[in-house]
């Protein structure tokens, strides 16, 4: 038996400090971040951007393994047309798989398009300042800032990767890609690169 707890902590993740985390000296810890990282402002809107503190905090934790998924966007600028164009190209190709992978009247590809998609799109396209809370950057700049942080990139698994590229040509759309780049395994449609998983370790 894997002894098992669960605490929840309601605070900003830029706020958090390593011993609201109660971790204890000898537990092996791994710092799971799952697409989440897109949601933190960043110094556009803070001085003291809160996607540098939330890395900073990954850091003091020193975790075994930190994995970092990341909707690897460009549509995070201050200006509108820029953002505007970006996001329309970002959102175009996910609406794109779904076309090509699911029936028009699927309820679940309604579900995620007016309920997740749309509200993304809005939110990324009308909003601004702190109210914006899309703001997707690249893997090469989370790759920068992370390094920034005192963090080195565990190299991906080569047979791992060789692994996933042949699922995925094997079992899904045609269109679908996987590839490596910088120690990132990128996952895309048609040729652009949607979202990126990469691994770190504390130097």
């Amino acid at each position: 038996n894997v002894p098992f707890r669960y605490e929840a902590i309601a605070k900003k993740w830029e706020t958090i400090r390593p011993e609201d985390l109660n971790i204890e000296s000898d537990e092996l810890v791994v710092v799971n971040c799952m697409f989440r990282s897109a949601n933190l402002l960043d110094e556009t809107v803070e001085i003291n951007s809160p996607r540098d503190a939330f890395l900073r905090l990954i850091k003091q934790i020193s975790p075994r393994l930190f994995i970092h998924a990341i909707v690897n966007g460009t549509f995070n600028a201050p200006f509108f047309i820029t953002r505007f164009r970006e996001a329309i190209f970002q959102y175009s190709s996910v609406f794109d798989i779904f076309e090509a992978t699911m029936p028009r009247e699927d309820r679940e590809r309604l579900l995620i398009e007016s309920e997740i998609c749309g509200k993304e799109v809005l939110n990324a396209i009308a909003c601004e300042g702190p109210e914006r809370i899309q703001r997707p950057e690249t893997y090469k700049q989370w790759q920068e800032r992370t390094r920034r942080a005192g963090l080195r990139q565990v190299p991906l698994d080569e047979e791992l990767v060789n692994r996933a590229k042949t699922m995925v040509k094997a079992n899904y759309h045609k269109e679908f890609m996987v590839d490596e780049d910088r120690s990132w395994m990128l996952q895309g449609w048609k040729g652009r690169i949607l979202c990126a998983v990469s691994i770190w370790q504390t130097i």
